[in-house]
Protein backbone atom coordinates (compact mmCIF):
# COMPACT_ATOMS: atom_id res chain seq x y z
CA UNK A 1 0.00 0.00 0.00
CA UNK A 2 0.97 3.62 -0.53
CA UNK A 3 0.28 5.08 2.93
CA UNK A 4 0.28 8.50 4.56
CA UNK A 5 0.61 9.02 8.30
CA UNK A 6 -0.59 12.33 9.72
CA UNK A 7 1.83 12.67 12.59
CA UNK A 8 4.47 9.96 12.59
CA UNK A 9 7.02 11.64 14.88
CA UNK A 10 6.15 10.36 18.35
CA UNK A 11 4.69 7.35 20.14
CA UNK A 12 1.69 5.94 18.21
CA UNK A 13 2.73 7.62 14.96
CA UNK A 14 6.31 6.43 15.29
CA UNK A 15 5.20 2.85 15.96
CA UNK A 16 2.67 2.96 13.10
CA UNK A 17 5.41 3.95 10.67
CA UNK A 18 7.48 1.00 11.87
CA UNK A 19 4.61 -1.46 11.47
CA UNK A 20 3.88 -0.23 7.95
CA UNK A 21 7.53 -0.56 6.93
CA UNK A 22 7.76 -4.04 8.45
CA UNK A 23 4.71 -5.05 6.40
CA UNK A 24 6.39 -3.82 3.20
CA UNK A 25 4.25 -0.72 2.63
CA UNK A 26 5.37 2.62 1.21
CA UNK A 27 5.21 5.29 3.92
CA UNK A 28 5.06 9.08 3.91
CA UNK A 29 4.45 11.24 6.97
CA UNK A 30 2.85 14.67 7.08
CA UNK A 31 3.51 16.89 10.07
CA UNK A 32 4.63 20.38 11.02
CA UNK A 33 8.28 19.34 11.12
CA UNK A 34 8.73 20.85 14.58
CA UNK A 35 9.43 17.70 16.57
CA UNK A 36 13.09 16.68 16.17
CA UNK A 37 13.03 13.09 14.99
CA UNK A 38 14.89 10.82 12.61
CA UNK A 39 12.57 9.07 10.18
CA UNK A 40 13.51 5.55 9.10
CA UNK A 41 15.23 5.21 5.77
CA UNK A 42 12.83 5.27 2.85
CA UNK A 43 10.08 7.21 4.65
CA UNK A 44 8.96 10.37 2.84
CA UNK A 45 8.09 13.59 4.63
CA UNK A 46 5.58 16.30 3.78
CA UNK A 47 5.58 19.45 5.92
CA UNK A 48 2.29 21.22 6.64
CA UNK A 49 0.24 22.47 9.58
CA UNK A 50 -3.00 20.46 9.63
CA UNK A 51 -4.89 23.47 10.99
CA UNK A 52 -4.35 25.14 7.58
CA UNK A 53 -6.27 23.13 4.96
CA UNK A 54 -4.80 25.14 2.08
CA UNK A 55 -1.30 24.36 3.34
CA UNK A 56 -2.16 20.68 3.62
CA UNK A 57 -3.66 20.58 0.13
CA UNK A 58 -0.57 22.26 -1.31
CA UNK A 59 1.73 19.77 0.42
CA UNK A 60 -0.31 16.80 -0.81
CA UNK A 61 -0.26 18.03 -4.39
CA UNK A 62 -3.30 15.96 -5.37
CA UNK A 63 -1.59 12.65 -4.56
CA UNK A 64 -3.66 9.52 -4.03
CA UNK A 65 -3.16 7.20 -1.07
CA UNK A 66 -4.29 3.65 -0.42
CA UNK A 67 -4.68 4.51 3.25
CA UNK A 68 -4.31 7.63 5.39
CA UNK A 69 -3.70 7.10 9.11
CA UNK A 70 -4.74 10.22 11.04
CA UNK A 71 -2.83 10.00 14.32
CA UNK A 72 -2.29 13.69 15.08
CA UNK A 73 -5.97 14.69 15.14
CA UNK A 74 -6.44 15.90 18.71
CA UNK A 75 -7.34 19.25 20.11
CA UNK A 76 -3.87 20.28 21.35
CA UNK A 77 -2.42 19.83 17.84
CA UNK A 78 -5.48 20.46 15.71
CA UNK A 79 -7.72 22.73 17.77
CA UNK A 80 -9.56 25.27 15.66
CA UNK A 81 -9.15 23.24 12.48
CA UNK A 82 -11.97 23.27 9.93
CA UNK A 83 -12.54 19.52 9.96
CA UNK A 84 -14.61 19.53 6.75
CA UNK A 85 -11.92 21.50 4.92
CA UNK A 86 -9.25 19.03 6.04
CA UNK A 87 -11.33 16.04 4.96
CA UNK A 88 -11.86 17.74 1.59
CA UNK A 89 -8.11 17.37 1.02
CA UNK A 90 -8.48 13.58 1.12
CA UNK A 91 -11.99 13.01 -0.20
CA UNK A 92 -11.54 11.20 -3.51
CA UNK A 93 -7.82 10.76 -2.87
CA UNK A 94 -7.67 7.84 -0.44
CA UNK A 95 -8.89 4.27 -0.37
CA UNK A 96 -9.15 4.23 3.43
CA UNK A 97 -8.95 6.85 6.19
CA UNK A 98 -8.26 5.53 9.71
CA UNK A 99 -8.79 8.12 12.43
CA UNK A 100 -7.34 7.61 15.91
CA UNK A 101 -9.94 8.87 18.35
CA UNK A 102 -10.12 8.07 22.07
CA UNK A 103 -12.29 6.59 24.78
CA UNK A 104 -12.74 10.22 25.82
CA UNK A 105 -15.02 10.63 22.79
CA UNK A 106 -17.67 8.86 24.88
CA UNK A 107 -20.18 10.87 26.88
CA UNK A 108 -18.48 11.21 30.27
CA UNK A 109 -21.87 10.89 31.97
CA UNK A 110 -21.41 7.16 31.27
CA UNK A 111 -18.91 6.87 34.13
CA UNK A 112 -19.86 3.82 36.16
CA UNK A 113 -21.58 2.12 33.20
CA UNK A 114 -19.44 -0.79 32.03
CA UNK A 115 -18.41 -1.84 29.50
CA UNK A 116 -18.52 1.00 26.99
CA UNK A 117 -19.61 -0.12 23.53
CA UNK A 118 -19.42 1.77 20.26
CA UNK A 119 -23.16 2.46 20.08
CA UNK A 120 -23.19 4.56 23.26
CA UNK A 121 -23.55 8.35 23.39
CA UNK A 122 -20.58 10.57 22.55
CA UNK A 123 -18.92 13.50 24.30
CA UNK A 124 -20.81 16.81 24.31
CA UNK A 125 -17.99 18.87 25.79
CA UNK A 126 -17.46 20.87 22.60
CA UNK A 127 -14.48 21.31 20.26
CA UNK A 128 -12.30 23.09 22.82
CA UNK A 129 -12.09 19.92 24.95
CA UNK A 130 -10.08 16.80 24.15
CA UNK A 131 -13.02 14.39 24.12
CA UNK A 132 -15.42 16.87 22.56
CA UNK A 133 -13.02 17.55 19.68
CA UNK A 134 -12.55 13.82 19.09
CA UNK A 135 -16.33 13.35 18.98
CA UNK A 136 -16.69 16.25 16.53
CA UNK A 137 -14.13 14.76 14.12
CA UNK A 138 -15.74 11.33 14.42
CA UNK A 139 -19.17 12.77 13.55
CA UNK A 140 -17.77 14.63 10.53
CA UNK A 141 -16.03 11.54 9.18
CA UNK A 142 -19.02 9.25 9.68
CA UNK A 143 -21.37 11.75 8.06
CA UNK A 144 -19.04 11.84 5.04
CA UNK A 145 -19.24 8.05 4.89
CA UNK A 146 -23.03 8.11 4.97
CA UNK A 147 -23.43 10.94 2.47
CA UNK A 148 -20.54 10.41 0.06
CA UNK A 149 -18.99 7.05 0.86
CA UNK A 150 -15.82 8.59 2.28
CA UNK A 151 -14.00 5.44 3.52
CA UNK A 152 -13.44 6.51 7.13
CA UNK A 153 -12.91 4.21 10.08
CA UNK A 154 -12.66 5.40 13.69
CA UNK A 155 -10.57 3.62 16.32
CA UNK A 156 -11.11 4.42 20.01
CA UNK A 157 -8.22 3.20 22.16
CA UNK A 158 -8.32 3.37 25.94
CA UNK A 159 -5.07 3.92 27.90
CA UNK A 160 -2.20 3.30 25.47
CA UNK A 161 1.17 2.39 26.96
CA UNK A 162 4.51 1.17 25.68
CA UNK A 163 7.96 2.35 24.57
CA UNK A 164 8.15 5.98 23.42
CA UNK A 165 5.09 7.04 25.44
CA UNK A 166 5.21 10.84 25.51
CA UNK A 167 2.45 11.34 28.09
CA UNK A 168 4.56 11.83 31.18
CA UNK A 169 2.16 11.06 33.99
CA UNK A 170 1.62 7.39 33.19
CA UNK A 171 4.14 4.54 33.42
CA UNK A 172 7.30 6.69 33.32
CA UNK A 173 6.85 8.34 36.75
CA UNK A 174 5.48 5.09 38.17
CA UNK A 175 8.73 3.31 37.31
CA UNK A 176 10.61 6.09 39.09
CA UNK A 177 8.38 6.07 42.18
CA UNK A 178 8.97 2.35 42.54
CA UNK A 179 12.69 2.26 41.69
CA UNK A 180 13.42 5.24 43.98
CA UNK A 181 11.23 3.85 46.79
CA UNK A 182 8.92 6.86 46.75
CA UNK A 183 5.34 6.74 48.05
CA UNK A 184 2.61 5.74 45.62
CA UNK A 185 -0.57 7.59 46.54
CA UNK A 186 -3.62 5.50 45.80
CA UNK A 187 -7.08 7.13 45.71
CA UNK A 188 -10.53 5.53 45.84
CA UNK A 189 -9.26 2.42 47.69
CA UNK A 190 -7.30 1.38 44.60
CA UNK A 191 -10.52 0.30 42.90
CA UNK A 192 -10.48 2.59 39.83
CA UNK A 193 -10.71 0.12 36.94
CA UNK A 194 -9.48 1.01 33.48
CA UNK A 195 -8.67 -0.65 30.14
CA UNK A 196 -5.07 -0.71 28.96
CA UNK A 197 -3.65 -1.62 25.56
CA UNK A 198 -0.12 -1.80 24.15
CA UNK A 199 0.79 0.64 21.38
CA UNK A 200 1.86 -2.18 19.05
CA UNK A 201 -1.49 -3.95 19.41
CA UNK A 202 -3.19 -0.68 18.47
CA UNK A 203 -1.02 -0.42 15.35
CA UNK A 204 -1.84 -4.00 14.37
CA UNK A 205 -5.54 -3.24 14.73
CA UNK A 206 -5.19 -0.19 12.49
CA UNK A 207 -3.51 -2.29 9.82
CA UNK A 208 -6.55 -4.57 9.87
CA UNK A 209 -8.81 -1.53 9.46
CA UNK A 210 -6.81 -0.45 6.42
CA UNK A 211 -7.64 -3.65 4.54
CA UNK A 212 -10.85 -5.14 5.97
CA UNK A 213 -14.04 -4.63 3.94
CA UNK A 214 -15.93 -4.49 7.26
CA UNK A 215 -14.04 -1.40 8.47
CA UNK A 216 -15.33 1.66 6.52
CA UNK A 217 -18.06 3.60 8.30
CA UNK A 218 -17.43 1.83 11.59
CA UNK A 219 -16.17 2.78 15.06
CA UNK A 220 -14.01 0.26 16.93
CA UNK A 221 -12.83 0.19 20.52
CA UNK A 222 -9.33 -1.27 20.74
CA UNK A 223 -7.84 -2.26 24.07
CA UNK A 224 -6.78 -5.28 26.12
CA UNK A 225 -7.09 -6.02 29.85
CA UNK A 226 -8.92 -3.89 32.33
CA UNK A 227 -7.22 -3.69 35.73
CA UNK A 228 -7.67 -1.77 38.95
CA UNK A 229 -5.17 0.86 40.03
CA UNK A 230 -4.09 -1.38 42.91
CA UNK A 231 -3.38 -4.22 40.48
CA UNK A 232 -1.54 -1.75 38.24
CA UNK A 233 0.82 -0.80 41.08
CA UNK A 234 1.28 -4.42 42.16
CA UNK A 235 2.20 -5.62 38.66
CA UNK A 236 4.60 -2.76 37.93
CA UNK A 237 6.29 -3.10 41.34
CA UNK A 238 6.77 -6.80 40.64
CA UNK A 239 8.47 -5.93 37.34
CA UNK A 240 10.80 -3.47 39.09
CA UNK A 241 11.37 -6.01 41.86
CA UNK A 242 10.38 -3.89 44.86
CA UNK A 243 7.66 -3.75 47.47
CA UNK A 244 5.47 -0.71 46.71
CA UNK A 245 5.14 1.99 49.36
CA UNK A 246 1.38 2.49 48.96
CA UNK A 247 -0.28 5.38 50.76
CA UNK A 248 -4.05 5.42 50.45
CA UNK A 249 -5.89 8.74 50.38
CA UNK A 250 -9.52 9.03 51.43
CA UNK A 251 -11.99 10.92 49.26
CA UNK A 252 -12.45 13.53 52.00
CA UNK A 253 -8.71 14.22 52.07
CA UNK A 254 -8.55 14.34 48.29
CA UNK A 255 -11.34 16.91 48.13
CA UNK A 256 -9.23 19.31 50.17
CA UNK A 257 -6.32 19.34 47.69
CA UNK A 258 -5.99 21.83 44.84
CA UNK A 259 -4.36 19.23 42.57
CA UNK A 260 -4.09 15.47 42.42
CA UNK A 261 -0.96 13.81 43.86
CA UNK A 262 -1.06 10.99 41.29
CA UNK A 263 -1.27 10.39 37.54
CA UNK A 264 -4.44 11.16 35.61
CA UNK A 265 -5.41 7.52 35.09
CA UNK A 266 -5.85 7.02 38.83
CA UNK A 267 -8.67 9.56 39.03
CA UNK A 268 -12.35 8.68 39.21
CA UNK A 269 -12.93 10.10 35.71
CA UNK A 270 -11.07 7.09 34.29
CA UNK A 271 -13.18 4.49 36.09
CA UNK A 272 -14.42 2.79 32.94
CA UNK A 273 -13.88 -0.32 30.83
CA UNK A 274 -14.25 -0.52 27.06
CA UNK A 275 -15.38 -3.58 25.12
CA UNK A 276 -13.30 -4.63 22.09
CA UNK A 277 -15.78 -7.35 21.07
CA UNK A 278 -16.78 -5.53 17.89
CA UNK A 279 -13.17 -5.41 16.67
CA UNK A 280 -12.83 -9.12 17.43
CA UNK A 281 -16.06 -9.96 15.62
CA UNK A 282 -15.69 -7.83 12.49
CA UNK A 283 -11.92 -7.54 12.10
CA UNK A 284 -10.61 -10.67 13.79
CA UNK A 285 -8.53 -8.48 16.11
CA UNK A 286 -7.04 -10.07 19.21
CA UNK A 287 -4.53 -8.27 21.42
CA UNK A 288 -1.27 -10.21 21.50
CA UNK A 289 0.54 -8.41 24.33
CA UNK A 290 -0.77 -8.98 27.84
CA UNK A 291 -0.55 -6.35 30.57
CA UNK A 292 2.44 -7.80 32.43
CA UNK A 293 4.45 -8.69 29.32
CA UNK A 294 3.79 -5.30 27.74
CA UNK A 295 4.88 -3.40 30.81
CA UNK A 296 7.94 -5.62 31.24
CA UNK A 297 9.08 -4.62 27.75
CA UNK A 298 8.28 -0.98 28.48
CA UNK A 299 10.41 -1.06 31.64
CA UNK A 300 13.31 -2.54 29.65
CA UNK A 301 13.00 0.34 27.16
CA UNK A 302 12.81 2.82 30.04
CA UNK A 303 16.09 1.53 31.50
CA UNK A 304 17.83 1.28 28.13
CA UNK A 305 17.00 4.95 27.59
CA UNK A 306 18.63 5.80 30.91
CA UNK A 307 15.45 7.22 32.37
CA UNK A 308 15.87 5.18 35.56
CA UNK A 309 18.57 7.76 36.40
CA UNK A 310 16.32 10.80 35.93
CA UNK A 311 16.74 13.35 38.73
CA UNK A 312 13.89 15.63 37.66
CA UNK A 313 10.55 15.55 35.86
CA UNK A 314 10.05 15.36 32.11
CA UNK A 315 7.75 17.84 30.39
CA UNK A 316 5.99 17.35 27.07
CA UNK A 317 4.96 20.69 25.53
CA UNK A 318 1.97 19.16 23.74
CA UNK A 319 0.28 17.12 26.46
CA UNK A 320 1.63 19.27 29.32
CA UNK A 321 1.82 16.14 31.44
CA UNK A 322 4.50 15.65 34.06
CA UNK A 323 4.93 14.76 37.73
CA UNK A 324 5.80 16.45 41.00
CA UNK A 325 7.39 14.07 43.48
CA UNK A 326 7.89 16.83 46.06
CA UNK A 327 4.14 17.46 46.14
CA UNK A 328 3.39 13.73 46.32
CA UNK A 329 5.87 13.34 49.18
CA UNK A 330 4.33 16.27 51.03
CA UNK A 331 0.83 14.81 50.71
CA UNK A 332 2.05 11.35 51.74
CA UNK A 333 3.74 12.88 54.81
CA UNK A 334 0.54 14.65 55.87
CA UNK A 335 -1.49 11.46 55.48
CA UNK A 336 0.97 9.41 57.54
CA UNK A 337 1.12 12.08 60.26
CA UNK A 338 -2.67 12.00 60.60
CA UNK A 339 -2.66 8.21 60.94
CA UNK A 340 -0.28 8.26 63.94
Amino acid sequence: MNTLVLGGSVFVGRHMVGHLLDAGHQVTVLNRGRTPTELPEGVGRLVADRTDAAQVAAALGGCDWDCVFDISGFVMAAGGVDVDALVDCFDGHCGRYVYVSSEMAYDQALLGVMPWTEDMATNTGGPATYGGFKALVEATLLQRWRSRGFPATVVRPAAIYGPDNNIFDMETPMWLRLAQHRPVILPHSGMVAHSYGHVDDLCRAMLLMATSDAAPGQVFNVSAEAVTTRHYVEVLSGIVGVEPDIVEIADAELAGLDRAPFGHLFGRVHHNIVSSDKARRLLGFEPSIDFRTGHTGTYEWFRERGWDRLDGPLHDPLWRASWDFEWEGEVAGRLRAKSL
